[in-house]
């Protein structure tokens, strides 16, 4: 064993001794990153092709977003939702006219901003829809995937993530992802909210049959039902939209957010929806410590910011449709039986012959490049929407090279 392989297998190893393993990271120790490249502790580089599942859509230590944050820093970090802070309404003010809303509820993770999604249809439901005390029911899709907490993991259809986390928070109805017609059967009377994710990444980035999304719009308008669009990771220019549901031209009552809009930098969430749904809350009936704080703020008005000049969608439209033309000439040889996504985000499925997702991960970090697997042979792409054209086919000649292609 070199000192480089044990200056790894060090770092891996203290790091298992003393951390829960609900994680199974590939075998490489960060040290340094920039724009699309990270470098590990012996100096070796990777090309970053899953950007923090989205988190990093504008890059590693993007200039913009740490210049953001030093200033903050030397102001004022925390003040708690005890207090008002001077960065609060801009950030307030713009993500609501980004998302073309009223108001925001800030929070800090992704499952934190779902929660609360989850906790303001309910509330919406009993106060301005009148359901029946504790009878509130919240259609959601087959292989989603939303978050990590209890009541989250009650509506998965993934063993791994829901299993023995019982007993499970009741209320939830779940249908086949891009079934309209299982939808429109499941929404009754007492169904406050349909929660979908526009495009499934966990599930292999799943984008629904055309019209779908649309459809859901419809059918949720006519039964009074709120439209949540969980755009965690398909959201803020990922698709080569600012929403993924923008795609079908669907404006859905409520957004959830999170991931890139704090830009890889902080933990930022948010839900977003008009005054007559987020206005059901009252102060004490919930909250968050870290919620809407002054460096949470400044980082995320600079990715709105940044957002407004439309360079990233165009980006991930432009840079998304090369992606996808070249995986999709790998279709049909042996090596990849499908090709899915939209924007600058593809799920591969490499045919089980050439190696499961792990091990095609595994051969592709050998090789430079860092992708994640899921769901058996799939492995997801999503590099940071800022990666150019040079770096992307680079990335693209390694996978061909690993499945022979």
């Amino acid at each position: 064993m070199t000192s480089t392989e044990r200056s790894t297998e060090r770092g891996i190893a203290a790091a298992d001794a003393h951390s829960a393993h609900n994680y199974h990271p590939l075998p490489v120790v960060v040290a340094y990153a920039e724009g699309a490249w990270m470098t590990d502790v012996e100096g070796k580089r990777y090309l970053d092709m899953l950007a923090g599942y989205s988190a990093l859509n504008f890059g590693h230590g993007n200039r913009r977003l740490i210049n953001a944050a030093k200033a903050q820093l030397d102001r004022v970090t925390l003040t708690s939702r005890a207090f008002h802070h001077d960065r609060f309404a801009d950030f307030c003010s713009e993500l609501a006219a980004l998302c073309g809303k009223d108001m925001v509820l800030p929070m800090n993770t992704g499952a934190e901003a779902v929660e609360t999604a989850v906790k303001t249809a309910r509330k919406w439901g009993y106060r301005v829809k009148g359901v029946p005390d504790g009878q509130a029911k919240i259609v959601v899709a087959g292989g989603n995937f939303h978050g990590r907490t209890t009541t989250i993991v009650s509506f998965s259809t993934d063993e791994e993530a829901r299993a023995d986390y019982g007993p499970y928070t009741p209320g939830f109805q779940i249908v086949p992802y891009g079934d309209l017609d299982a939808l429109t059967a499941a929404v009754d009377d007492n169904t406050v909210a349909v929660l979908l994710e526009p495009v499934q990444g966990e599930a292999g980035v799943l984008v629904p049959p055309a019209g779908y999304l649309a459809g859901v719009r419809r059918v949720t308008a006519e039964r009074g039902v709120l439209f949540i669009a969980d755009e965690i990771q398909s959201g803020l220019g990922r698709t080569g939209r600012t929403f993924a549901c923008d795609h079908e031209g669907v404006v859905p009552d409520m957004y959830v957010l999170g991931k890139a809009l704090g830009g890889g930098v902080v933990p930022v969430s948010a839900v977003a929806a008009s005054r007559e749904v987020l206005g059901v809350f009252r102060p004490g009936e919930h909250g968050s410590t870290f919620g809407g704080n002054p460096l949470a703020c400044a980082v995320a008005l600079e990715v709105i910011h940044m957002l407004k000049s439309g360079e990233f969608q165009q980006r991930a439209a432009e840079l998304g449709e090369h992606l996808h033309h070249e995986l999709g000439l790998l279709v049909g040889g042996g090596a990849v039986d499908a090709v899915r996504g939209r924007g600058l985000w593809a799920g591969v499925d490499v045919s089980p012959a050439k190696g499961t997702g792990r091990q095609i991960s595994e051969r592709l970090m050998e090789r430079g490049v860092l992708v994640k697997d899921t769901h058996g042979s799939t492995i997801r792409i999503a590099p940071p929407l800022v990666i150019s054209k040079e770096d992307l086919d680079w990335g693209l000649d390694q996978l061909r090279a690993v499945l022979g292609s």
